[in-house]
């Protein structure tokens, strides 16, 4: 074997270097892995009801129609969407002579976002209008409605 000069050594020492660097480099060019792993988090729900509200102008009488407005008020955190159900008439117990079928009362609204509550309150929003008609049963006498609370009761379908 012949002998390297000094020019040949350092020649030499700097390929073994970078054989062994480029080793190194192709280890890591070659690495490789495999695994699998999850997560999961809870999504948050309003935990408070939104609470629905029909409006109308008092004095109804026989054969007479008031125009109503449905609200909602929403106390949660995040927003939600509400789609009015069928309404219902209810009339005080004090005046029980007055028929609840004696009233019609119509909702009509799409499905409504109400936001969420914020620090100056909950979020609200009107989410429907309807009809409330006192119907006119001629030949029946209906004095037993004058001065009943009406109530409209609605729920969200």
């Amino acid at each position: 074997m012949r002998k390297l000069s000094k020019k040949g050594k350092i020649y030499a020492a700097a390929a073994t270097v970078a054989l062994v660097a480029a080793s190194g480099g192709a280890a890591y060019a070659y690495w490789s892995t495999t695994g699998s792993g999850s997560g999961a988090a809870a999504n948050s729900a309003g935990t408070s009801p939104v609470t629905l509200h029909a409006a109308f102008a008092a004095g109804l009488a026989p054969g007479n129609s008031t125009s109503v407005t449905y609200t909602a008020s929403n106390p949660n955190s995040s927003s939600t969407t509400v789609t009015l159900g069928t309404p219902t008439v209810t009339i005080d117990a004090a005046h029980a002579s007055c028929d609840p079928g004696w009233f019609q009362v119509t909702a009509s609204g799409g499905s409504t976002l109400v936001p969420a509550a914020t620090v100056a309150g909950p979020g609200s929003a009107q989410v429907g209008t309807g009809t409330l008609t006192m119907v006119d049963l001629s030949g029946t006498s209906q004095d037993g409605c004058k001065g009943a609370t009406v109530t409209v009761s609605v729920g969200s379908n």
